[in-house]
């Protein structure tokens, strides 16, 4: 089958690879699409904390196919050695999602691994509550327009989202953003930042510690990303003083029925048009761009390898 493999650590290409074959307790899937993630990158390169993958294996995390039976579903793990980039892969039977019919199977891919990512730490991890602030760290990325959109689904009662980038941010504005902040072109940054219940955090260093300096009492800052800085330092009065809490999250902590959950609200959002998904399909010849595209960073589209 046609499939996007890694030979050796780094960046995969097209090629050739072996058919999955039937096995207990997993089920074949026909790929319709499979968003390209940052994970992947860090997986194929041995960096990601569950060690180097086998050599050689089909890269990808998740995407959405049909069961032999014709059932569209979204699956965000697979059997190894075969991932999502690829005509077929095998997925554990338990881990399966059904996708709504209604919605571009593109676009479902594009949500999945990002989408849920975002809902699951404003939800599950985060506990939003109806009325809330929330502050978007890094909101001008694929997670962060997400994040942004996903409050006000989950009725936040007011969301700010702060990036570098002007263009994008005014975008943000446009998905549902009641205000924007542009780093580096504020003098007092914590103060614009002030009154966060809920922080999600794609940035973390010097951004993280000024949404935290005048957030509100019993803050929650969740923990998703590193793109200003890997280790920043906290004054530990400031957290006990506003009884914060700073949470780790990655999407695959959260159960297989939360993440079911969190998708089917996600599905009837894109369908209802509450959500907005900006996707780009690219074939699975052209892997090794989208591969180089990503690392670079996307502008917040999402890219989705179709076989």
């Amino acid at each position: 089958m046609r499939a996007a493999v890694l030979e050796a650590l780094g960046t995969p290409v097209a090629g050739e690879f072996r058919d999955p074959e039937p096995a207990s307790g997993a089920a074949l899937v026909e790929v319709v699409a499979a968003g390209v993630n940052h994970l992947d990158l860090a997986k194929a390169t041995g960096r990601f904390y569950t060690g180097p993958p086998p050599l050689p294996s089909v890269v990808g995390s998740d995407g959405v196919g049909r069961r032999t039976d014709g059932q569209l579903v979204y699956f965000d793990t697979t059997v190894g050695p075969f991932g999502s980039m690829a005509e077929r892969t095998l997925v554990p039977e338990d881990s399966l999602i059904p996708a709504p019919e209604d919605v571009d199977p593109v676009i479902l891919a594009g949500m999945g691994n990002a989408g849920l990512a975002a809902h699951t730490a404003l939800h599950w991890r985060a506990g939003l509550q109806p009325g809330e602030t929330v502050v978007v760290l890094g909101a001008t990325g694929v997670v962060g327009r997400f994040a942004v959109q996903i409050s006000r689904l989950l009725g936040a009662g007011r969301v700010v989202a702060v990036g570098r980038d002007p263009e994008q941010l005014a975008h943000t504005a446009e998905l549902g953003a009641d205000a924007t902040v542009q780093l580096g072109a504020v003098d007092d940054l914590p103060g614009a930042l002030a009154g966060a219940n809920v922080i999600v955090d794609l940035l973390w260093g010097e951004p993280a510690v000024a949404a935290l300096t005048q957030a509100a009492h019993g803050a929650r800052l969740i923990q998703v990303g590193q793109l200003a800085a890997a280790e920043t330092a906290v004054a530990a009065p400031l957290l006990r003083s506003r009884a914060i809490d700073i949470r780790g999250h990655a999407v695959f902590h959260a159960p297989q029925d939360v993440r079911a959950a969190a998708y089917a609200q996600l599905g009837e959002a894109c369908a209802s048009g509450d959500l907005h998904v900006d996707v780009e399909a690219v074939p699975i010849g052209e892997v090794q761009h989208a591969w180089s595209r990503q690392a670079a960073g996307t502008g917040g589209v999402k890219l989705v390898i179709v076989p």
